[in-house]
Protein backbone atom coordinates (compact mmCIF):
# COMPACT_ATOMS: atom_id res chain seq x y z
CA UNK A 1 0.00 0.00 0.00
CA UNK A 2 1.55 3.68 -0.88
CA UNK A 3 0.89 6.41 1.70
CA UNK A 4 -1.23 9.13 0.77
CA UNK A 5 -2.18 12.05 2.97
CA UNK A 6 -6.06 11.68 3.36
CA UNK A 7 -6.87 15.13 5.61
CA UNK A 8 -4.97 17.55 7.81
CA UNK A 9 -6.55 19.88 10.15
CA UNK A 10 -6.23 23.57 9.36
CA UNK A 11 -6.57 26.19 12.42
CA UNK A 12 -8.71 29.51 11.69
CA UNK A 13 -10.04 31.94 13.68
CA UNK A 14 -13.35 31.82 11.67
CA UNK A 15 -13.32 27.56 10.25
CA UNK A 16 -16.17 28.16 7.63
CA UNK A 17 -14.38 32.02 6.66
CA UNK A 18 -11.10 30.56 6.26
CA UNK A 19 -12.69 27.57 3.54
CA UNK A 20 -14.26 30.23 1.70
CA UNK A 21 -11.11 32.25 1.48
CA UNK A 22 -8.70 29.34 0.81
CA UNK A 23 -11.50 27.47 -1.81
CA UNK A 24 -12.19 31.04 -3.59
CA UNK A 25 -8.49 31.49 -4.29
CA UNK A 26 -7.66 28.20 -5.24
CA UNK A 27 -10.26 27.79 -7.43
CA UNK A 28 -12.37 25.04 -5.68
CA UNK A 29 -15.41 24.17 -4.01
CA UNK A 30 -16.76 25.01 -0.83
CA UNK A 31 -19.76 22.74 0.22
CA UNK A 32 -19.82 23.98 4.06
CA UNK A 33 -19.42 23.21 7.59
CA UNK A 34 -19.58 19.16 8.48
CA UNK A 35 -19.72 19.13 12.57
CA UNK A 36 -16.74 21.03 13.32
CA UNK A 37 -15.26 21.39 10.27
CA UNK A 38 -15.05 23.48 7.12
CA UNK A 39 -13.98 20.85 4.56
CA UNK A 40 -12.59 21.59 1.29
CA UNK A 41 -11.47 18.86 -0.93
CA UNK A 42 -8.70 19.68 -2.45
CA UNK A 43 -8.30 16.09 -5.10
CA UNK A 44 -9.40 13.00 -5.10
CA UNK A 45 -7.40 11.67 -1.82
CA UNK A 46 -6.62 15.41 0.70
CA UNK A 47 -9.12 17.42 2.18
CA UNK A 48 -8.01 20.45 4.53
CA UNK A 49 -10.70 20.75 6.98
CA UNK A 50 -10.76 23.54 8.72
CA UNK A 51 -11.16 23.95 12.22
CA UNK A 52 -11.93 27.48 14.49
CA UNK A 53 -9.38 27.40 17.62
CA UNK A 54 -9.28 29.99 20.38
CA UNK A 55 -5.14 30.90 19.64
CA UNK A 56 -4.75 29.32 16.02
CA UNK A 57 -1.02 28.83 14.93
CA UNK A 58 -0.40 28.80 11.55
CA UNK A 59 0.98 26.41 9.57
CA UNK A 60 2.95 26.08 6.34
CA UNK A 61 0.83 24.44 3.52
CA UNK A 62 2.45 24.05 -0.23
CA UNK A 63 0.41 23.28 -3.76
CA UNK A 64 2.36 22.45 -6.68
CA UNK A 65 -0.06 23.49 -9.43
CA UNK A 66 0.31 23.21 -13.28
CA UNK A 67 0.96 26.79 -14.89
CA UNK A 68 -3.15 27.60 -16.17
CA UNK A 69 -3.64 26.62 -12.29
CA UNK A 70 -1.14 28.78 -11.27
CA UNK A 71 -2.46 31.90 -13.84
CA UNK A 72 -5.76 31.50 -12.28
CA UNK A 73 -5.24 31.06 -8.97
CA UNK A 74 -2.64 34.36 -9.40
CA UNK A 75 -5.66 36.26 -10.77
CA UNK A 76 -8.03 35.36 -8.33
CA UNK A 77 -5.52 36.61 -5.46
CA UNK A 78 -5.00 40.24 -7.46
CA UNK A 79 -8.76 40.68 -8.31
CA UNK A 80 -9.23 39.91 -4.19
CA UNK A 81 -6.44 42.53 -3.10
CA UNK A 82 -4.85 39.36 -1.47
CA UNK A 83 -0.79 40.40 -1.17
CA UNK A 84 1.40 37.78 -2.03
CA UNK A 85 4.90 37.70 -2.84
CA UNK A 86 7.81 35.28 -3.59
CA UNK A 87 9.63 34.96 0.15
CA UNK A 88 7.77 32.91 3.11
CA UNK A 89 9.59 36.20 4.84
CA UNK A 90 7.33 38.46 2.75
CA UNK A 91 4.63 36.91 1.30
CA UNK A 92 3.65 40.22 0.35
CA UNK A 93 6.02 41.65 -1.71
CA UNK A 94 3.98 41.22 -4.78
CA UNK A 95 7.00 39.12 -6.46
CA UNK A 96 6.53 35.55 -8.27
CA UNK A 97 10.02 34.44 -9.26
CA UNK A 98 10.07 31.58 -6.50
CA UNK A 99 13.78 30.13 -5.38
CA UNK A 100 12.66 26.85 -6.19
CA UNK A 101 10.37 26.53 -9.42
CA UNK A 102 10.01 29.09 -12.30
CA UNK A 103 7.09 30.94 -10.42
CA UNK A 104 5.51 30.62 -7.49
CA UNK A 105 3.98 32.55 -4.43
CA UNK A 106 2.63 32.60 -0.94
CA UNK A 107 0.19 34.47 0.42
CA UNK A 108 -1.28 34.20 4.36
CA UNK A 109 -4.70 34.00 6.09
CA UNK A 110 -6.34 35.27 9.27
CA UNK A 111 -5.08 32.76 11.55
CA UNK A 112 -1.26 32.60 9.94
CA UNK A 113 -1.29 29.91 7.46
CA UNK A 114 1.19 30.33 5.26
CA UNK A 115 0.40 29.01 1.80
CA UNK A 116 2.59 28.06 -1.00
CA UNK A 117 1.71 27.96 -4.60
CA UNK A 118 4.43 26.50 -6.97
CA UNK A 119 4.77 26.19 -10.93
CA UNK A 120 6.92 24.27 -13.48
CA UNK A 121 6.29 27.44 -16.09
Amino acid sequence: MSITLNHTIVPAVDNEAAARFFASVMGLDYRGADRHFAPVQVNDSLTLDFMSVENPVGHHLAFDVDPSSFDSILDRLRTAGVPYGNDPSEPDNGRIDHPLCPRGLYFTDDAGNLYEVMSPR
